[in-house]
């Protein structure tokens, strides 16, 4: 009924960058907040970034200043720049959406995630 595709993972450089993308598609009505949530190798899935359909966004200490997220709302869209990667940002990066359905259905939504390694 509705789905999220995340593209934009892959191998990068520590210092380097990369951008993620998450389109939603489906019978969507509207999305409220859009965010983006990583599970390293052995340890528990961890909220990166959010953002409302207002546009105010909220980040984990650990990236705050280092990553960007933005949203388009007319292409269903969401984008999380990341900067000055670390290693110890290697993880599979989910995305994750509140969405009000067409039939009125309020859904938590996942992608299937991406995996981003930062690796010399």
């Amino acid at each position: 009924q509705v789905q999220l595709v995340e593209s934009g993972g892959g191998l990068v450089q520590p210092g380097g960058s990369l951008r993620l993308s998450c389109v939603a598609s489906g019978s969507i009505f509207t999305i409220s907040t859009m965010g983006w949530y990583r599970q390293a190798p052995g340890k528990q899935r961890e909220l990166v970034a959010d953002i409302t359909n207002g546009g105010r966004t909220n980040y984990a200490d650990s990236v705050r200043g280092r990553f960007t997220l933005s949203r388009d709302n007319a292409k269903n869209t969401v984008y999380l720049q990341m900067s000055s990667l670390k290693p110890e940002d290697t993880a599979v990066y989910y995305c994750n959406h509140l969405i009000v359905t067409t039939a009125m259905r309020l859904l938590e939504v996942w992608g299937q995630g991406t995996l981003v390694t930062v690796s010399s």
